[in-house]
């Protein structure tokens, strides 16, 4: 059988009774890196059968030999450096092959980078999308923008450090009230969110910024996926609803007193209306 394994986005600590005992088991273990994997399985004191890498420069060389071991009946255990393989990570060739040729497999869930940061970031989660790297280049970053102001919904990627001032600075010059959330080194010990417009986010965020980083991206505000036309409000409502939470929140209501009073008289869904009313919150200040 294959596992796909999830394995731990940071700290060592998360990751399943599960998955411990499909490393301790499995005949062979694919791995991205070896060494990365090997922390891991000295944290636990897992020894290993046998460890064959597995990554993205060698996933095409490899498959037919890990094909090979299955159709042995070896039991197989993949897994990424972090978070869950084929996502953003090797993997997705593997399970799509093994599934054509009617091999036995199983997911076994865990750590997600993904759904943390989108979590984490204390924007909209009823409908979200995962669009993988931003891309490099000027023009590349336009056209992300583009589609994800099309997104109808919060919109999650992943990015470098050494490039995220940069996509920052594209999103504030496009949406400079948008509300995003810069989650860094999630799960480790200097785990960071930082919360806001872009504008606000760009400005907090340290010139030498560092580590692992996830950025997410509120709901295009008046599409089809802006926070109260998500549950089903035009796009008229939608912008009778952030009226109405202005005013509320400008005669001293708390936000989640308006939201509640809002979301009763309009019979909408009331994490919209609260996401709405945060976001409401943030321009006023």
């Amino acid at each position: 059988m294959l596992y796909i394994c999830a394995t731990p986005i940071g700290n060592l600590d998360d990751v399943t009774l599960r998955v411990l005992h499909v490393l301790r088991a499995a005949d062979v273990i694919l791995c991205e890196d070896t060494r990365h994997t090997g922390g891991l399985l000295r944290r636990h004191e897992v020894t290993p059968r046998s460890l064959l890498s597995f990554h993205e420069h060698n996933e095409g060389a490899r498959l037919e030999r890990v094909l090979a071991l299955l159709s042995e009946g070896k039991d197989v255990a993949l897994v990424s450096d972090a978070g869950l393989p084929g996502l953003s990570d090797p993997g997705f060739t593997l399970v799509r092959a093994a599934a054509e040729a009617g091999f036995e497999l199983t997911v076994l869930p865990g750590p997600s980078a993904v759904s943390t940061a989108l979590v984490a970031s204390g924007l909209p989660t009823d409908r979200f999308v995962f669009v993988g790297f931003v891309p490099r280049g000027k023009a590349k970053v336009v056209e992300f923008l583009e589609e994800a102001g099309r997104a109808g919904g919060s919109v999650v990627a992943f990015e470098s450090p050494h490039r995220l001032r940069a996509t920052l600075e594209a999103v504030a010059a496009r949406w400079p009230e948008r509300l995003v959330a810069v989650c860094r080194e999630l799960t480790k010990v200097h785990e960071q969110v930082i919360r806001g417009t872009s504008r606000q986010v760009l400005d907090a965020l340290d010139p030498r910024v560092r580590g692992e980083v996830v950025l997410v991206l509120a709901p295009s505000e008046g599409s089809e996926g802006g926070v109260a036309a998500s549950c089903g409000a035009s796009p008229r409502e939608a912008e009778q609803v952030h009226e109405a939470l202005g005013a509320l929140l400008a005669k001293g209501f708390r936000t989640k007193e308006a939201a509640d009073l809002v979301a009763g008289l309009t019979g909408l869904d009331r994490r919209a209306v609260y996401a709405a009313a945060q976001e409401v919150k943030t321009r006023l200040e």
